[in-house]
């Protein structure tokens, strides 16, 4: 794991399934030094070699914290505030570029099959975004692309990019 200064944003993925999708995140993360949270349970055992093959040797550079599951990690991170928590699925109300993003937001994406859940969306409709899906047979983007065009919009609103 990395120094623990502040990062730019918080990636939070709760029960990620697919090592390869991690893998691709983590890597993200590396690269805009944001803080990778992975809330399990996790379909995949952290030495997969499919997740470390992904991420190729930027593994060091990942400033990543893991959680056995949600409690976990709402114990830890329950005076978050409220503002700064938001949440991505296909069945919210709000495209993503409506959301205002700050530095330090932290930013919640599901697993692969099941997302964040209707019933967990439902107490945070305020705070969900989607990204616009223009054909109705495609139901969802991958996750690792979903998680880069949102870090991206917020990192733009941010205005990190003009500092790299």
């Amino acid at each position: 794991m990395m120094d623990q200064a502040a990062p730019n944003l918080h990636i939070v993925l709760v029960r990620p399934e697919i090592p390869q999708n991690t893998g691709s995140i983590a890597r993200l993360a590396a690269a805009i030094k944001a803080r990778l949270h992975l809330v399990g349970p996790l379909g995949f055992s952290l030495d997969d070699r499919y997740l470390k093959r992904a991420g190729l040797d930027y593994w060091p550079l990942v400033d990543l914290q893991t959680y056995e599951g949600w409690d976990n990690f709402a114990a830890l991170h329950h005076d978050s505030p409220h503002a700064k928590s938001k949440f991505f699925s296909t069945h919210a109300p709000t495209s993503y570029l409506d959301a205002h993003y700050q530095r330090g937001d932290f930013l919640f994406f599901g697993g692969e099959t099941k997302g964040l859940g209707h019933e967990f969306l439902s107490e945070r409709t305020d705070r969900a975004y989607r990204i616009p899906i223009f054909e109705p047979g495609v139901r969802s983007l991958n996750l690792s692309n979903a998680v880069s065009i949102v870090v991206y919009e917020a990192l733009r609103q941010t205005g990190a990019l003009r500092t790299s």
